[in-house]
């Protein structure tokens, strides 16, 4: 689809940050064995139009094995809610937690068109509760678990980061007395603003035809935070030309305004869908700064 002519008009960004030095967190290690896949809803996801594979929203699991630190993160890949970038945002990135001692889960959601929302944070919300409700089954604190998200899969953790509850406390199902409110955000490239700078067709396929101004109000993220948004780690680059790095600003200026500690890497170059960027030596080292980030805010403490 092409991008409409407005979408580049705004001036890209960059910023420079302290690094915080962590050891390097690159050791090679042997290939993982197949993850565990558990379904969210055993019995069926509650609105699911049939009882295909794409009907099932389910997590692939990768607890720690070895050094723990006790923290998780609950992983969304992107694809636009179209379609699941798994490996290069899930998979490898869940890989690269477990290397920090963080648990990680990554999170197969329904997608458009099929689906609209709800469906997609309550697949979210949903994970987030199973993540929370098996913490001591991994030897993870309920009180430090994130969630990860990268362009669509952003702006999904930027919903669950603004619009979630405390649980059902007298609910038959153990799950969701647990709360979705995850500690903290990662957001990667992400999609906050619908109209303005985001992705037209990431939003189409999550809204539909006509969606109604008042939905689209509440789900263009930055308007929506609040001083209870968990703290958060931006990462965007100057020349995406899929998703513009205003997006990220956005969202971060609006933690600012509401006093939650937030911090912002906008690199010069890396267009759009970069992920872990192994393979660039400068775009590479948004992980560590992540880490950095991470054991700074309290996140990489042992249990």
């Amino acid at each position: 689809m092409p991008l409409p002519p407005w979408f580049c008009s705004r001036a890209p960004v960059a910023l420079a940050l302290a690094v915080i030095s962590l050891p390097a967190l690159h050791a090679h290690a042997a290939p993982a064995p197949t993850p565990q896949t558990v379904l969210l809803w055993p019995n069926g996801a509650p609105g699911a139009l049939g009882d295909n594979e794409s009907d099932k929203p389910r997590l692939s699991l990768f607890p720690v094995q070895g050094n723990n630190t006790g923290a998780a993160v609950l992983v969304l890949p992107g694809g636009g809610y179209q379609m699941l970038a798994f490996d290069r945002e899930g998979t490898n990135v869940a890989e690269w937690f477990n290397k920090l001692g963080v648990s990680a889960f990554v999170l197969r959601y329904r997608l458009g068109p099929r689906y609209h929302h709800p469906i997609e944070i309550g697949d979210a919300s949903r994970a987030m509760r199973w993540v929370r409700s098996h913490a001591g089954d991994y030897g993870i604190d309920p009180h430090r678990i994130g969630v990860c998200g990268f362009s669509a899969g952003g702006h999904l953790a930027s919903t669950l980061g603004t619009r979630y509850d405390s649980g059902a406390p007298d609910s038959p199902d153990p799950i969701e007395r647990a709360a979705s409110r995850p500690d903290f955000l990662i957001l990667g490239y992400p999609v906050i603003d619908p109209l303005g700078t985001g992705s037209v067709s990431t939003f189409h396929a999550l809204l539909g035809d006509n969606p109604d101004p008042n939905l689209v109000q509440q789900l263009s993220t930055d308007t929506q935070v609040t001083a209870a948004t968990p703290p958060a780690f931006l990462i965007a680059a100057s020349d995406d030309p899929i998703v513009s790095p205003q997006n990220s600003i956005n969202f971060y200026s609006a933690l600012l305004a509401h006093g939650v500690s937030a911090e912002l890497h906008i690199f010069r170059a890396g267009g759009h869908g970069f992920d872990l960027a192994k393979e660039d030596p400068a775009l590479s080292q948004w992980t560590q700064l992540l880490a950095n980030w991470l054991q700074a805010e309290g996140f990489l403490h042992g249990k």
